[in-house]
């Protein structure tokens, strides 16, 4: 099984989200490379904070604290959330009541939500509520935007705390979408900010549907805070299929895996 790098890499972080730990030999093994090039692919991986590396091997990062802050975000891995987005505004239809968070992927989602009829959406996004204010200024779409009140996060650009809780158990939609900062297939989705991270799992609880958008960056990460176990997802849209050793369990679990594709 001779792989290109990001390939490996990738394999590498798979087998580390199913058993937590990797050996040098046994991966060079099983992907017919040197020591050497695994020694390489675990230094590279460990720059980019997604595991320790230990003797013999690399162990996983079991719970990733920080991200950059917002501004910094919109710009990482930006064709991809472009493009998830896009994939994701296709599943929003006429009347529909959707949740729409904090992330930055959603953002993209906002940006070319338009040509649909009488959609209430519910947000703790400041950037998010923005952009469809002007959206629906222009009369991209028609319907109504609730933006929920609460504590305002300069770093996060969002709404939260007990308000923001309690108002939003008001509602119950048909669609949550919900940009993430980690998929496992053991652990479920998660995102590192805890105050955004209960509005999301509230969110999610009380929706008909769950769609996570995330970039392929994402796959086989555990951020800080949990939001919901995978069987509780619906739909998964990314920039790349699901990871091979997933397909099992995203069949058992009834999660559609969407790719969004070049438009």
């Amino acid at each position: 099984m001779s792989l290109l790098s990001e390939e490996r890499k990738q394999y590498i972080l798979e087998q580390l989200d199913s058993t937590g730990k990797v050996r040098v030999v046994l991966l060079a093994e099983q992907l017919q490379v040197s020591n050497e090039t695994i020694r390489r692919d675990l230094a590279v991986l460990e720059e980019e904070e997604r595991l320790r590396r230990v003797y013999g091997g690399a162990v996983k990062v079991q719970y990733e604290t920080g991200e950059p802050p917002y501004q910094q975000r919109q710009v990482l891995h930006h064709e991809a959330k472009q493009k998830i987005g896009r994939c994701a505004a296709m599943l929003i239809q006429d009347g529909n009541t959707v949740y729409m968070d904090t992330g930055t992927t959603i953002h993209e989602l906002a940006r070319v939500l338009k040509g649909r009829k009488r959609i209430t959406v519910i947000t703790n996004s400041l950037t998010v509520a923005s952009l469809l204010r002007d959206s629906l200024a222009q009369g991209l779409f028609s319907g109504r935007i609730i933006i929920l009140g609460g504590e305002i996060s300069p770093d996060q650009q969002s709404v939260s705390g007990h308000l923001c809780l309690d108002m939003l158990r008001h509602f119950y939609v048909d669609k949550a979408f919900i940009s993430v900062g980690g998929v496992s297939i053991l652990t479920g989705i998660s995102d590192y900010d805890m105050n955004d991270t209960v509005i999301s799992k509230a969110a999610a609880a009380n929706a008909k549907e769950v769609i996570v958008l995330a970039d392929y960056s994402k796959m086989g990460i555990q951020a800080f805070c949990h939001i919901t176990p995978l069987d509780q997802v619906d739909v998964v849209v990314c920039d790349q299929p699901y990871p091979p050793s997933w397909g099992q369990e995203l069949e058992l679990k009834g999660i559609t895996w969407i790719v969004a594709a070049d438009t």
